[in-house]
């Protein structure tokens, strides 16, 4: 049996602690968000000197604590252990399960002694839940599953061998207790349709589930590609012969971000400092579940590592944009042309911001050249990165550009800053 430390989630989690808010920890089913709550964090307490007294742990999902489902039963449980004015910490695990547990929760917050954490699955307790149920007296924590440095803390070996296993199967943690192939790609796929997509139908009872299929199938074959409602409708009638409205294409697009199995990545105009609405960009959490929808069929290493990129720059808690760089040249009739270039991401954590480039292969001089097009437009002074698939020492070019191989960038938290 392994152990991952989830080093960062334990930083914020002592962060946040005493701020007077709700702890919500959410993200996607069985990405360890329990294990985190009742094992790690609760360890971390104990190490902290809290005495074991004072924290009141209970996960509601089990059969032998069933009575606590009732919101009365739950909330006399826990205010009849605050026994005195020390501290206490309040751990509490699916706390969906308990109907109308906004206001059991509201309760605890009165308590002046105590510290309140939870988790919810998102069956019944999504993102959108979150931000209408909890405004102002909430504070999130995103649990995402493995990324590639806590995948590689287990296996170990040979970096390039764990990148190829990793971009298959992912970072769910239960893969990592696998030993076949067989055994991995069977857990994935129900995984897959017999938890996420079985939530998301029964939560917004969904009468038929070809719609939502298809559209997850499309999803994941085209990671990293723009689109939109529209083009989304085109696929279904050309290559489906399915008839599907755009604003249900753009309901069922919220359904799938709203349980955290996929990210959209706005288009952001850095010349013009400006959101363009549409096309869009989606981003699986995990790439093996991506992988597992399509049945294991396409596994294009430049879009999975797009998508691995993507998911570590989340991690480490920046909000990612895709960037659109305008530039306007002159055609052979002397008339100015405009032209889009893009920046893989924008990655921007309050007043640090670093455009990226994601290239998998750098080759030839004119491949360089394309992938350093749109960054040496850039006009403003922050970092410009292009992350190379391949070993290599950290480089800055003449143009200062930082050019990092993708074993640096994925294994050293504070690579972006060299």
């Amino acid at each position: 049996m392994f152990e991952v430390s989830r080093k960062d989630y334990i930083a914020e989690l002592r962060n946040k602690r005493h701020n007077g808010l709700i702890k919500i920890i959410t993200g996607v089913r069985r990405s360890g968000k329990s294990y985190l709550l009742f094992t790690l964090y609760k360890r971390c307490l104990i190490e902290d000197g809290v005495d074991e007294s004072q924290i009141i742990s209970l996960a509601l999902d089990d059969f032998k604590n069933r009575r606590y489902l009732d919101p009365e039963a739950l909330y006399d449980y826990v205010t009849e252990r605050i026994v005195n004015d020390g501290q206490y910490y309040i751990l509490l695990d699916e706390i969906q399960l308990v109907e109308g547990f906004e206001s059991v929760l509201n309760g605890f917050l009165h308590i002046p002694n105590a510290d309140i954490y939870v988790t919810g699955s998102n069956s019944k307790f999504l993102s959108s839940d979150i931000i209408t149920e909890f405004r102002g007296r909430g504070d999130e924590i995103r649990v995402y599953p493995f990324n590639f440095a806590e995948f590689y803390s287990v296996v170990g070996g040979d970096k390039w061998d764990a990148w190829g296993k990793y971009c298959r199967y992912g970072g769910m943690p239960q893969t990592l207790n696998m030993v076949t192939a067989k055994e991995k790609e069977a857990y994935l796929k129900g995984l897959f349709s017999q938890v996420y997509m079985t939530d998301i139908i029964n939560r917004y009872k969904l009468r038929g589930q070809d719609e939502i299929n298809a559209l997850t199938n499309i999803l994941s074959s085209s990671i990293g590609a723009l689109t939109n409602p529209k083009r989304i409708c085109d696929t279904f009638a050309s290559e489906r012969s399915l008839k599907i409205s755009q604003p249900t294409v753009s309901r069922y697009l919220d359904y799938l971000e709203d349980s955290f199995l996929v990210s959209k990545a706005m288009r952001y105009d850095v010349k013009g400092r400006k959101y363009i609405s549409t096309p869009t960009k989606y981003y699986f959490v995990d790439v093996g579940l991506r992988n597992a929808r399509l049945n294991f069929r396409q596994q294009e290493e430049t879009h999975l590592m797009e998508n691995i990129v993507y998911n570590e720059l989340l991690r480490r808690g920046f909000s990612v944009d895709v960037g659109v760089v305008e530039i306007t040249r002159q055609n052979n009739n002397s008339n100015p042309v405009r032209k889009q270039l893009e920046v893989d991401f924008v990655a921007n954590m309050g007043s640090r911001r670093y455009y990226i480039q994601s290239a998998f292969e750098l080759a030839t001089p004119d491949k360089v050249a394309q992938e350093k097009n749109s960054l040496l437009h850039i006009e403003d002074s922050f970092k410009k990165i292009i992350v190379q698939h391949t070993s290599m020492e950290p480089w800055h070019d003449d143009d200062g550009i930082l050019h990092l191989g993708l074993m640096d960038f994925l294994l050293t938290s504070e690579s972006l800053d060299w």
